[in-house]
């Protein structure tokens, strides 16, 4: 696997763009034909049963692997290995225990960065993620939350085109969850990326997402794989009211295409 010439300093968000996108490993199908157009800037949340192939998606559009057919493109550049332009953030913080939350973050910046250009940037984003007190911690001496808002610096160091995150807040507490969603939607409008990322959590969807992607498979033949299902537009400008009405009946919907009946469908 070959890996894309970097980009330093991607100064704007970048589009994205799946066409005909299909994966297969030994004989199973888990994604086909799936086509995808991402705006610059655009946050889409994957949702889907588990084993649907979220996170496989995921991985394809990052580069940490290829399509068995079709093609994935960065602002118009096809990806053909792990590419510089994205960065990935996972479940897990992923931090290095024997380095302090600063030296974690210092660890995403482009190869070739001045130290003391680094080690600005770092801070700056430590400062925007509200960890500037807490830099020479280290991750045993900090909450799940703190650890996980430490990754996302870390992600953003070399200020990426598009960020993908794998359930970035499934492992924590709920009350610290959505103080996440918050501080994301803040990073966002500090650092605009374009962000693409999976999670069970549907009203943490509508939350975040511009658009809502339900990946699944076609009930009457479920071994061709998963491919995408619908496409929600969620109205309203972020921060949204998380007790607005108008998301709460398309969280009813997103249920049921999740194979979950709500109760508000009945109304």
């Amino acid at each position: 696997m070959s890996i894309a010439s970097p980009v330093l300093s991607t100064a704007a968000a970048l589009g994205v763009s799946l066409s005909g996108v299909s994966r297969v490993f030994d004989s199973k199908v888990v994604l086909r034909d799936v086509d995808l157009t991402v705006a610059p800037g655009e946050i889409i949340a994957l949702i889907g049963a588990s084993g649907c192939g979220k996170s496989t998606l995921l991985r394809q559009i990052s580069g940490l692997d290829l399509p068995s057919s079709g093609a994935i493109a960065i602002n118009g550049e096809r990806v053909t290995g792990i590419d510089l332009r994205c960065s990935v953030g996972f479940q897990e913080p992923r931090l290095l225990p024997w380095r302090t939350l600063e030296q974690n973050a210092l660890l995403g910046l482009p190869r070739g960065t001045a130290k003391s250009e680094g080690q600005e940037r770092v801070r700056e984003l430590l400062r925007l993620v509200g960890l500037a007190d807490a830099r020479s911690l280290r991750p045993r001496q900090v909450s799940g939350g703190m650890a996980q808002r430490a990754s996302l610096a870390r992600a953003l160091a070399r200020r990426p085109g598009v960020l993908v995150l794998d359930e970035p807040f499934g492992a924590l507490d709920a009350l610290t969850r959505l103080q996440m969603q918050d501080l994301l939607l803040d990073v966002h409008a500090a650092e605009p990326t374009t962000i693409i990322l999976v999670t069970h959590d549907v009203d943490e969807a509508l939350y975040l997402a511009d658009r809502v992607v339900l990946l699944g498979t076609d009930p009457a033949a479920p071994k061709r794989g998963a491919s995408i299902r619908s496409i929600t537009t969620v109205p309203g400008v972020r921060p949204r009211d998380r007790g607005d009405a108008t998301l709460a009946h398309l969280r009813a919907e997103l249920l049921e295409g999740l194979g979950v009946h709500s109760h508000h469908s009945n109304h």
